[in-house]
């Protein structure tokens, strides 16, 4: 179905007119009006077996937690979360354990979009601003360590 044409417009005038009624506006929050606090997410259940990295932990000290868990913890599995930058570094505990195995754990990866909230607060507190919060998506992954069973 054609649209109908506007006489002396260009169509790419008319397209980006079209295109700009359609288009919901969204308002800008001013960032120096306004400061930004980050909400924790939501986390998963925490089972003894569970592991949230994060980028804060030195990598060495979460990959002996990782070892301790499997080796001396009496876990035949351990689950490895990591949420946004911290993908990353889940993937890469889960496979430094398994090269310290030989190759015996094997490794099952999920991944996720984890909605996560921000506070806005306003930065002069006379003024009649209210606080937002806002919405957002963040990805995150869940690696499975585990040994197989023996058949």
């Amino acid at each position: 179905m054609m649209e109908p044409r506007i006489p002396g417009m260009s169509i790419a005038s008319q397209s980006a007119q079209v295109h700009a009624e359609s288009t919901p506006v969204t308002v800008e929050m001013d960032p120096v009006e306004y400061t930004l606090r980050k909400r924790l997410p939501r986390k998963l259940p925490k089972r003894r077996n569970d592991v949230y990295v994060n980028m804060k932990t030195d990598f060495r000290a979460q990959l002996a937690r990782c070892q301790k868990l499997l080796e001396g913890g009496g876990h035949r599995e351990i689950c490895i979360h990591g949420l946004g930058l911290a993908i990353n570094r889940a993937i890469n505990i889960a496979l430094q354990l398994q090269a310290s195995s030989q190759g015996v754990l094997q490794l099952a990866a999920n991944t996720s979009t984890v909605e996560l909230v921000d506070d806005l607060e306003p930065d002069d507190p006379d003024e009649a601003r209210e606080p937002m919060t806002r919405t957002r998506n963040n990805s995150a992954i869940h690696i499975k360590v585990f040994y197989p069973d023996p058949q």
